[in-house]
């Protein structure tokens, strides 16, 4: 690969170990409204994706509107299980710490969740302040917005951004900025058969520890 000038990493799945303690609330809230979905099938078909994105596909597929406090209380239930599960992935803090090139996260969730996340792991002074949500853009991802805000606010042309990636939504995301992509499958959700999902999106390589991120950005 060649240099790049900027880092842009997802964080939930590639900074935090955090993916299936979100699933697994979403899947329990789900089953519990009477449209019974696993852990498993909620990461595969959903992972990256925004929490609005997620609620409006199964929503239709449910055939009726959710009630309004749906997602509050599986914020409730993420929040609290943040505070006592969260862990990072391994080497996360020691790869931030040691990356001479600029960098930034780009990610699906919430402010306030990715505040405490990363804060809960002690990686948010790592990052701060650029440290971006898709709050602030139009269209969360498998769209490029997120990425293309980042960069912009990085100074950055999209043709020197490499993106580290653990989804497809994020991957496909990713490469429609027109970015060079790592896939990234180190985190506790990644099951067999990840890795070709990636690569089959657009992932330019995939790797599944935060050394191999390292030896290839610098």
């Amino acid at each position: 690969m060649t240099k790049f000038d900027l880092v842009i990493f997802d964080c939930d799945g590639v900074l935090l170990d955090s993916e299936m303690i979100a699933c697994r609330a979403d899947a329990e809230a789900y089953t519990r409204f009477g449209y019974e979905i696993t852990t498993e099938e909620v990461a595969r078909r959903f992972a990256g994706m925004p929490n609005e994105a997620v609620d409006a596909a199964l929503a239709a597929e449910i055939g009726k509107s959710l009630p309004a406090d749906f997602r509050s209380e599986i914020k409730k239930n993420v929040i609290g299980k943040y505070r006592t599960e969260l862990q990072p992935i391994s080497g996360a803090k020691t790869l931030l710490s040691s990356l001479k090139t600029a960098k930034c996260i780009a990610s699906s969730a919430a402010p306030a969740k990715l505040a405490l996340g990363l804060i809960e792991t002690e990686m948010y002074e790592l990052m701060y302040p650029n440290i971006f949500s898709t709050r602030l853009v139009k269209k969360g991802k498998p769209h490029p917005d997120i990425f293309l805000y980042a960069a912009g606010k990085m100074k950055t042309s999209p043709s020197r951004c490499i993106v580290v990636e653990d989804s497809v939504a994020g991957v496909t995301a990713a490469k429609s900025a027109g970015m060079t992509c790592i896939g990234f499958t180190g985190g506790s959700h990644c099951t067999d058969g990840h890795a070709q999902r990636l690569y089959d999106v657009g992932a330019d390589t995939v790797v599944d520890s935060m050394e191999a991120i390292l030896s290839l950005v610098e």
